[in-house]
C-alpha cells in the first residue's frame, strides 16, 4: 500500500529559496557585530566634504532709471448738473399768499428858493451915459454895446468886472470898466437875505446929438 508522506521544508527549489534566506540573514547579523556595514555605508555613500564658501563680491548696482514725467493733461472742467426738479402736482387745495405792501420810497420835497438879481441902486448910479462918453469917441463917431461881468457882494459892492463882450472900440470898453469900479448895485438876494452872485450887465454907447 502506498503511504503518502509529507515533504520537508529544506527540500525542492522552496527549500533552497528559505535556506538562502537564512544565509543572508545570518551574514548582515555578523557584519553588524563586526563593523563591516559601517565600512560598507561608508564605500556606498562617500563622506560629505563642508568647504567655507566665499562671500560674492558686491557687484555695482547699475543706476536707477530716470523718473517718469507724468503726462500733464489738459483740464476739463467738470460737467454741470443741472437739478431736475420733480413736476408738481396739482392739487385742489387752495393756496394763501400773504403780500407786503411796501410803500414806495418818497422823494425829499424839492426846495424852491426865491431869488431876485442884482439892480441899480438909485442912491449909487452907475457912471455910464452921456455925461461919461469920452470925448474921443464923440469926436470919432464911435458908438457900441458891451456887456460886462460884474460881481456884486453881499453889501452890494461891485468887487470885480471884466469885458464878456467888447463893443468894437477899445476906448468904450475902457469906459465900461471905469463906469462900474468900485461903485454900488442892490445885491441879490436868495429867500429875502442879501448873495454874492455874479451877473452880465449891458451898456450901450450911443451918440443923441448929431
Amino acid at each position: 500500500m502506498y503511504k503518502y508522506e509529507e515533504p520537508s521544508l529544506f527540500s525542492g527549489r522552496r527549500g533552497a529559496a528559505l535556506i538562502a534566506v537564512i544565509v543572508l540573514h545570518v551574514v548582515l547579523v555578523y557584519g553588524f557585530y563586526t563593523g563591516l556595514a559601517g565600512k560598507l555605508v561608508q564605500k556606498i555613500i562617500p563622506p560629505v566634504e563642508i568647504a567655507q564658501i566665499d562671500k560674492p563680491k558686491d557687484v555695482d548696482k547699475p543706476p536707477p532709471p530716470p523718473p517718469k514725467l507724468e503726462e500733464i493733461k489738459p483740464f476739463v472742467p467738470p460737467p454741470e448738473f443741472v437739478d431736475i426738479q420733480a413736476p408738481q402736482q396739482e392739487t385742489n387745495a387752495i393756496s394763501v399768499i400773504t403780500r407786503t405792501n411796501t410803500p414806495a420810497p418818497v422823494a425829499p420835497p424839492v426846495v424852491q428858493h426865491s431869488r431876485t438879481s442884482i439892480r441899480m441902486d438909485p442912491k449909487h448910479p452907475l457912471r455910464i451915459g452921456p455925461d461919461y462918453y469920452p470925448d474921443a469917441s464923440k469926436r470919432a463917431n464911435e458908438e457900441g454895446r458891451c456887456i460886462v461881468k460884474v460881481t456884486v457882494s453881499a453889501e452890494g459892492r461891485i468887487s470885480g468886472e471884466s469885458i464878456e463882450q467888447s463893443s468894437g472900440f477899445p476906448r468904450l470898453d475902457e469906459a465900461c470898466l471905469k463906469g462900474v469900479h468900485g461903485q454900488h448895485m442892490m445885491p441879490a438876494t436868495e429867500d429875502g437875505k442879501p448873495v454874492e452872485t455874479t451877473a452880465s450887465l449891458p451898456i450901450v454907447w450911443k451918440l443923441t446929438d448929431r
